[in-house]
């Protein structure tokens, strides 16, 4: 990424750099899709007032970060604001007026401890699976973007799928990371192993056909790009287009799963919240099935505006930024 259209040699760059370049692309990335989404909470929530036990979500186009709701609209001071928004923009002008700039990164915290790791594993993932298929199974360069992403995608999600549950749990109920442990094993006791990667299903089917749809437009986009340009290596400008429109495509063709996971990771936080245990779940086919005889196609495409917006700009910046970095590393090492 980064290369001759036509080739992609091995990256000159250690493995540790290019966890670098991902974790840089994450907080830049979050740094500037946090504000958008902690808008749109507020604009909801004025009305659609939260309940105990209520869900929302913080979807920075990293992850999502589940917010449970313990005691109404006085779980937290965020809420405490009784300032009604008119819109986006007035939004943010009345929340930086009245409450200071910093509560635009509400869920930052909370979100990047998951979304840096998170990004880390599947950026680094996807470059090293990628030069294997090409250098090592001579995989054609059409394919190996298409393989590389999912394969990614699915060892990102595996490995962070646990801990954003036992983090989900821990939010839902107050509880202080000290008693992490304890934590584990009550969920562990309670529902056994597995329930660790309980929601892993629809995260899979959602996020791998996205992250191998996107790699794929990605590196097409790209390569066309750098030929119009005559240009033998991609750069900033170029990779930031490719990024916002794979993303926006893949979030198209994906968004059915994506509304399916929302709906999901909502009911298993509100049910756990509120102290049930959750031993069984429809599968993501029969809920497909249940909001397209109840909404239709509009019910699975829910969203769909909203999440082209954040998610395009967010691989944007991601892609962009993780491009800049990996350029900067290799430029230090032939120095």
């Amino acid at each position: 990424m980064g290369e001759h259209p036509g080739s992609r040699p091995r990256l000159p760059i250690s493995p540790v750099q290019q966890m670098m370049a991902s974790s840089t692309g994450a907080l830049f990335t979050s740094l500037f899709v946090t504000p958008l989404d902690v808008v749109k909470i507020r604009l909801q929530s004025q009305h659609a007032p939260f309940h105990r036990g209520k869900c929302f979500l913080y979807c920075n186009g990293l992850m999502d970060h589940v917010y449970v709701c313990q005691n109404g609209t006085g779980c937290s001071s965020w809420f405490k604001a009784q300032t009604h928004f008119s819109g986006t923009l007035d939004a943010f002008v009345k929340i930086v007026r009245h409450e200071g700039m910093a509560s635009l990164w509400s869920g930052l915290p909370p979100t990047l401890v998951m979304a840096i790791p998170s990004t880390v594993i599947y950026f680094t993932s996807y470059d090293q699976f990628q030069d294997f298929l090409r250098g090592g199974l001579g995989v054609r360069s059409s394919v190996s973007p298409l393989l590389a992403g999912a394969v990614a995608r699915l060892a990102a999600v595996t490995v962070i799928s646990p801990l954003e549950l036992i983090r989900t749990k821990m939010q839902s109920r107050r509880l202080p990371y000290g008693e992490l442990s304890g934590c584990i094993r009550s969920a562990v006791n309670q529902d056994g192993l597995l329930s660790l990667w309980r929601g892993w299903g629809p995260t899979v089917l959602r996020d791998v056909p996205f992250s191998a749809l996107y790699w794929f437009s990605y590196e097409l986009v790209k390569s066309r790009l750098c030929e119009e340009r005559r240009l033998t290596q991609t750069n900033f400008s170029i990779s930031f287009t490719a990024g916002a429109a794979s993303g926006a495509i893949a979030a198209v063709l994906t968004l059915p799963f994506d509304v399916v996971k929302t709906r999901r990771q909502i009911q298993l936080g509100e049910m756990d919240a509120l102290g049930a245990s959750v031993k069984t779940t429809s599968s993501t086919w029969h809920m497909m099935r249940s909001i397209w005889a109840e909404l239709g196609y509009r019910g699975l495409f829910a969203g769909f505006l909203p999440r082209v917006i954040k998610v395009a700009p967010a691989c944007a910046i991601m892609i962009s930024t993780y491009e800049f970095g990996k350029a900067f590393f290799r430029e230090r090492n032939q120095d």
